[in-house]
C-alpha cells in the first residue's frame, strides 16, 4: 500500500510502497477514503514532540471502508463504513469500566504500535510504526477493532474523517468534559481545526457569549461563521481584558485549543470565580507555565485537561454523525483545502502558516 512516511523528525515526509500485514486477532483492514491534517501530526513531524519513533506513518483522524477482518472480530463486516479512532478501548480496564474509555489502559501512546505492542507495517525489512494506533496517511491501514467505529453509510466519508479527531475533540470538550450549560459564557483560545469545533460545541449547547480568540484574522472569521458571537484579535488587544469587558466578571469556561503556553496563562487569568479552564492543545515536550495558585483557591477556579473530548467513541462518534446528517453540526465549512497523499508536506506547511481551517488528504 502507498503511505506517506516520516523517516526523521524535522525532515519532509516521503511517499513509499509499504508492506502491510493482514489483520491479526481482533483487528481489521480498512481502505482509507480521507484523512484530516492534524496539528498533533505536525508536532510529531517537526520535532516539537520528542521521542516519536521512526519511520512512522502519521495521521490520527480518518474514515474508510472495512475490507477484511482478523480472527475473532464479530462487530464489523467487510463493506462497513467506519471512522477511525486513535483511542483503542478494551472494555475491561479500570477506566473503561468506570465510563472513561478515552483513558483506556491498553492504549500505548507515543510508541507507534497497536495495542498488542507490535506494528503491521514494514519497509525493506524494517518495522514502520503506526501513529495514533491508526496511521491514516496511507491508502490502507490495519487497526484494532475498537478503533473502527461503524457509522451510517449516508454520511460522506470525507466529512466523516474529521469526526475522528478534530470534531470529537472540540465538541466533546464542551459537551462531555466541561458539560457547559445553556447561557454560560465561554472563550476559545485558538480557533484552528479543534478550536472551531469548540465554537460549534458552544453553539450546540446555547452558550453565550461565545468568544473566539486568535492572532489570525482569517481564523476569527471562520469562527464567526461557525457560531462565535464575539471575536478577539490577541495580536492587537489583551484577551483577558477583552473577555472581562464582554462578560463582566470573566468567562464561565475558557478552552485552550492551541499547543502553546501563553494562551494557557491568559485563559486561566480570564476566568470568572467558579470558572473552569479546559486545556485541549498539547504544547511542546517539557513546556511549563508559572501559576498563581491563590486566585484558583479563593475563587474556586478549576483547570482541567480534556483528552479526545472525553469521548466514549462507540457512542459519541455515531452521535456526531447523526447531528451532521440532521443539519445541526457543520463539517463542510471546516474543510478549506484538499490534498493528495503526495502533498502531505504542503499540507503541513499550510497548517503551520495558519492557512487551514481543516485540510483533508483524499485517496
Amino acid at each position: 500500500m502507498r503511505a506517506s512516511v516520516l523517516f526523521e523528525q524535522g525532515k519532509p515526509l516521503s511517499v513509499e510502497d509499504v508492506e502491510l500485514e493482514a489483520p491479526r486477532t481482533g483487528e481489521v483492514l480498512v481502505r482509507m477514503t480521507a484523512s484530516g491534517v492534524c496539528h498533533s501530526c505536525l508536532h510529531a513531524a517537526d520535532g516539537s514532540w520528542k521521542g516519536v519513533p521512526v519511520p512512522i506513518v502519521l495521521g490520527d483522524e480518518g474514515a474508510g471502508v472495512v475490507e477484511a477482518l482478523g480472527p475473532g472480530v464479530t462487530g464489523l463486516a467487510p463493506g462497513d463504513h467506519v471512522i477511525l479512532s486513535w483511542a483503542p478501548t478494551c472494555g475491561r480496564c479500570h477506566f473503561c469500566v468506570i465510563g472513561r474509555p478515552n483513558l483506556c489502559e491498553r492504549r500505548q501512546p507515543g510508541r507507534g504500535v497497536l495495542p498488542d505492542g507490535t506494528t503491521r507495517m514494514a519497509l525493506n525489512g524494517r518495522p514502520v510504526y503506526s501513529y495514533g494506533h491508526v496511521a491514516t496517511y496511507a491508502s490502507r491501514t490495519v487497526v484494532h477493532e475498537s478503533c473502527a467505529i461503524r457509522i451510517d453509510p449516508a454520511m460522506p466519508l470525507d466529512r466523516a474523517a474529521l469526526v475522528g479527531c478534530s470534531v470529537m475533540t472540540g465538541v466533546g470538550a464542551v459537551i462531555n468534559t466541561a458539560a457547559v450549560p445553556p447561557g454560560a459564557s465561554m472563550a476559545v483560545f485558538g480557533v484552528g481545526g479543534v478550536g472551531l469545533n469548540v465554537i460549534q460545541g458552544g453553539a450546540l449547547v446555547a452558550a453565550h457569549p461565545i468568544i473566539a480568540v486568535d492572532v489570525v484574522a482569517a481564523k476569527l472569521e471562520h469562527a464567526r461563521a461557525l457560531g462565535a458571537s464575539h471575536l478577539v484579535d490577541a495580536s492587537a488587544e489583551d484577551p483577558e481584558a477583552a473577555i472581562r469587558r464582554l462578560t463582566g466578571r470573566g468567562a464561565d469556561f475558557t478552552f485552550v485549543a492551541v499547543g502553546a503556553t501563553r494562551p494557557v496563562s491568559q485563559a486561566i487569568d480570564a476566568l470568572s470565580p467558579a470558572g473552569t479552564c479546559v486545556l485541549i492543545g498539547v504544547p511542546e515536550s517539557g513546556a511549563t507555565i508559572p501559576l498563581d495558585v491563590r486566585p484558583l483557591v479563593t475563587g474556586e477556579r478549576v483547570v482541567r485537561g480534556s483528552s479526545y473530548g472525553s469521548a466514549r467513541t462507540r457512542e459519541d462518534l455515531p452521535r456526531l454523525v447523526n447531528l451532521y446528517l440532521a443539519g445541526k453540526l457543520r463539517i463542510d465549512e471546516l474543510i478549506n483545502r484538499r490534498y493528495g497523499l503526495e502533498e502531505a508536506n504542503e499540507a503541513f506547511r499550510a497548517l503551520a502558516a495558519g492557512e487551514l481551517a481543516r485540510g483533508l488528504i483524499v485517496f
